[in-house]
């Protein structure tokens, strides 16, 4: 084939022709080593209002295995009009994502090598195509990086659990399993991994227990976790394939519902009677809380030997193993011997208590912002309700008593004594109306919506309070407003129908922690926070119960409602996934956020305003759809009632372009940013008069986060972007739209059209005047009214003769409008 034939052809031509005949002369077998054209990520969600779109998901041309999910190179083809290294920069960022050493770019003449792993002198290396590695060369390179030995690199070759459904880990579980496995190879014995809530760590951890399992490493092993859901859910799902060599370590029988609709009744390996274990199993999945406690007898784990497990994977590892002094600690430190895995979305680093100095530095972590990035996890939008009483504090009156006759304390209550010291039930009232009016405004009042409570107590009145404002579903069923907390056994029951997608009831739950962590609510779509988060790990793990994506029922995003002032952790530099909406209504304001507002900016992956071609639509905003205290006595508290609470001044906060929150008015802060581009008016004057497509300078602002529309709204004036910009930026005495129209009209500047030519740019000045309209010169606005009742686009366009006519005359009438600006 010539030269000229092969710059003729389709870099997937190339593909097929050149590049995939050389791997398979190299040994690669086309079946079990070579993918074509591998996604590994699904497209970041965008919102804009309620449009929402998924980006464009990555893939890589090729990758090549030397077992199925054990990845060792990866090929980006170009076609030949490309150099032969052209898409190594591209290849080099999916690598690095993707933890591959060995990268390659082609454009079907030859290969440009690109050893990551830095074992080689040169870097990059030109190999004709017939120069390509065979699988056992790039092995072989890949065990030297690794170090491993033969027994090593037999459990690192262990295969994966293979359904035949087709699912496979996601590209960051992948790592997070192999990582691991290489690790314990190695003969590391205490391993952390620290993954985003809803990215699938008990998937994650099922791969590795399996293979090390059937390589024969580990042969009994412990699943740890805290919540009886979370270890009910894991047997019937994801650990449904270990069958009759697992059980749970309990007494209590029970029967779960799998996600495929069947019932399974779950094995038990302590004997109800005797509260002896059997020790027949091979995999055991437990609650601390059911194998130790405060009472020798309720140590049930001391009747294994300090060998018996080799392996043991502990579930949401910073809530109780963490700290050093915990009950739970002294469960891993009897099994010592055993490797331990520690898994959690939210690593604790205190004075007090580390997960990292117990397990060590973590061997993977995928964040959530690496999961909203990648489209794997929902964003979500916050809206910050500030009640007077919040803000200025509450003192009572000389002698004033409660409502049980107590004298209250004088001094100035805030919110951290509200419903802890201090009950006042106007504002409970209040927040659970707010709560009530968002659902209402949402138009769909059977979102799943979490409120989160200072305690149990508070959990009830809240229950109270939103049964009141919504006496309507309660009357069509007593379960759509339901407590979930630890001391409501029927409350508790109902967790299961709660997370379950299919179940409508409960809608609203009142809780305090009990669901603030290891929850599997993927349809929820609500998070109320009426309690103070001080910590960190807390907030992650509280966002974290929204950030499931949905698609069946179209849940893309969330929102949380913050009444505590929680949502300040966002500032702390060890967040990593901001929301894309931060909204502060005010007393008469809508609760639910505006629409219009663009998505923030992001200097590593930055948005455009409006979808790109490479968008594709999932929610079309015509049609919104989005269904669906530890330790000692409780202290005292104060109930007031009587006053009333209202909700004080709006604030928006708006992101600027490097994602930072910006607290001034649309004002000031657009005079700012202007003035940063334009350093004088005459230099605005000077690119707007250069420019004939003055749409091109509103899009470019948009951009850069200058919202033009609202900015209107707070100048109060009927002003086009032109005279908005010149006022606001400049200080210069602006002309509405209608006198600039009117100016136009007085010049009497159509006079040298036809007749038809004279109405349609008389009709052009007046959908000026009365909308604002700037992108005149675009044809398309002669499909809409009133030019489609004037002719076909074609006979407008023919008046002026042709569509070069037509944008000069455009041209000149926008002149018209700024005349004498300049």
């Amino acid at each position: 084939m010539t030269d000229l034939d092969k710059k003729s052809l389709s870099e997937r031509d190339i593909c097929t022709k050149f590049i995939t005949p050389a791997l398979r002369q190299a040994g690669w077998d086309e079946i079990s080593q070579i993918r074509e054209e591998v996604y590994f990520t699904k497209g970041r969600i965008i919102v804009r209002g309620k449009l929402v779109t998924r980006g464009k998901a990555n893939f890589a041309d090729y990758i090549l295995y030397y077992k199925p999910n054990i990845p060792i190179a990866l090929i980006e083809a170009k076609d030949n009009r490309h150099p032969v290294g052209g898409g190594m920069q591209q290849a080099l960022e999916y690598a690095e994502t993707l933890d591959i050493p060995f990268v390659f770019s082609s454009n079907g003449d030859a290969f440009i090598f690109h050893d990551r792993t830095g074992r080689n002198d040169q870097r990059e290396t030109e190999l004709s195509l017939k120069e390509f590695p065979r699988p056992e060369d790039l092995w072989q390179k890949y065990r030297a990086w690794k170090g491993l030995a033969p027994a090593q690199e037999e459990i690192v070759l262990q295969n994966y659990h293979d359904d035949a459904s087709g699912k496979e880990p996601r590209y960051y579980q992948r790592i997070a399993i192999n990582k691991t496995i290489e690790a314990i190879a190695k003969g590391q014995n205490r391993l952390l991994l620290v993954m985003a809530t809803g990215t699938g760590k008990t998937y994650t951890a099922f791969q590795i227990i399996w293979r090390l399992w059937k390589a024969g490493r580990k042969q009994r092993i412990l699943y740890l976790a805290d919540r009886n859901v979370l270890i009910d859910q894991t047997m019937v799902n994801d650990f449904r394939p270990f069958g009759k060599t697992m059980a749970k370590l309990s007494t209590g029988s029970k029967t779960i519902e799998r996600e495929d609709g069947n019932t399974i009744a779950l094995p038990l390996a302590v004997d109800k009677k005797h509260r002896r274990i059997d020790t027949s199993y091979e995999i055991y999945l437990g609650l601390y809380q059911a194998i130790t406690g405060p009472e020798e007898r309720q140590k049930l784990y001391r009747e294994l030997s300090r060998d018996f497990f080799d392996l043991i994977v502990i579930d949401e590892c910073h809530r109780g193993s963490a700290a050093a002094d915990s009950a739970w600690r002294e469960i891993l430190d009897h099994f010592s011997s055993a490797t331990q895995i520690g898994l959690t979305a939210t690593p604790k680093e205190t004075t007090y208590v580390s997960n990292i100095h117990y397990f060590g530095t973590p061997v993977y972590s995928y964040s959530l912002k690496e999961g909203i990035r990648d489209g794997f996890l929902a964003p979500y939008k916050v809206v910050k309700v500030h009640l007077d009483v919040d803000v200025e504090g509450y003192r009572p009156r000389t002698g004033e008593t409660d409502k049980y006759g107590n004298e209250i304390e004088d001094r100035i209550y805030n919110q951290k004594d509200y419903d802890r010291n201090l009950v006042i039930d106007k504002r409970t009232m209040r927040v659970a109306r707010k709560v009530t009016d968002f659902l209402k405004e949402s138009g769909d009042r059977f979102q799943k919506t979490i409120v989160f409570c200072v305690d149990v107590e508070h959990a009830a009145r809240m229950r109270q309070a939103l049964i009141n404002e919504n006496a309507d579903l309660m009357q069509q069923n007593e379960r759509y407003v339901m407590r979930i907390t630890g001391d409501d056994a029927e409350g508790t029951a109902q967790i299961g129908n709660f997370i379950d997608p299919e179940a409508t009831y409960p809608v609203i739950v009142t809780t305090s922690r009990l669901l603030s962590t290891g929850v599997d609510a993927q349809t929820c779509r609500l998070i109320v926070l009426d309690r103070e988060v001080g910590s960190m790990t807390e907030f992650k793990q509280i966002v974290g119960r929204g950030t499931r994506v949905h698609e069946d029922t179209k849940k893309y995003y969330f929102t949380l409602i913050d009444f505590r002032k929680a949502t300040n952790h966002f500032a702390d530099p060890d967040f990593d996934g901001e929301p894309v909406q931060i909204y502060e209504p005010g007393e008469d304001d809508p609760v639910a956020p505006p629409d219009d507002v663009p998505p923030p900016a992001d200097a590593e992956h930055p948005i455009p305003p409006k979808p790109g071609e490479d968008e594709r639509i999932i929610v079309d905003p015509d049609k919104p759809d989005i269904t669906i205290p530890p330790g000692g006595s409780p202290p005292r508290k104060y109930y007031i009632h009587g006053s009333e609470v209202s909700v004080i001044a709006e604030r928006i906060e708006y992101l600027d372009e490097y994602g930072k929150l910006v607290t001034e008015t649309l004002r000031d802060y657009s005079k700012k940013t202007l003035r940063k581009r334009y350093a004088s008016l005459t230099a605005f004057l000077k690119q707007w008069n250069s420019v004939e497509r003055k749409q091109a300078i509103i899009e470019e602002l948009e951009q850069e986060g200058i919202l033009l529309e609202p900015l209107a709204e707070e100048v109060g004036k009927d002003l086009d972007p032109f005279d908005l910009i010149c006022h606001v930026a400049f200080d210069q005495p602006p002309l509405t739209r209608r006198e600039r129209a009117e100016n136009v009209r007085k010049r009497d500047v159509f006079t040298k059209y036809g007749k038809q030519a004279r109405a349609v740019l008389e009709a052009l000045l007046q959908k000026y005047q009365d909308e604002g309209v700037t992108s005149l010169d675009d044809p398309q606005i002669l499909k809409i009214s009133p030019f489609d009742a004037m002719g076909t686009p074609i006979e407008l366009l023919k008046t002026f003769g042709g569509r070069p006519g037509f944008e000069q005359a455009v041209h000149e009438l926008q002149s018209a409008l700024y005349q004498g600006a300049a």
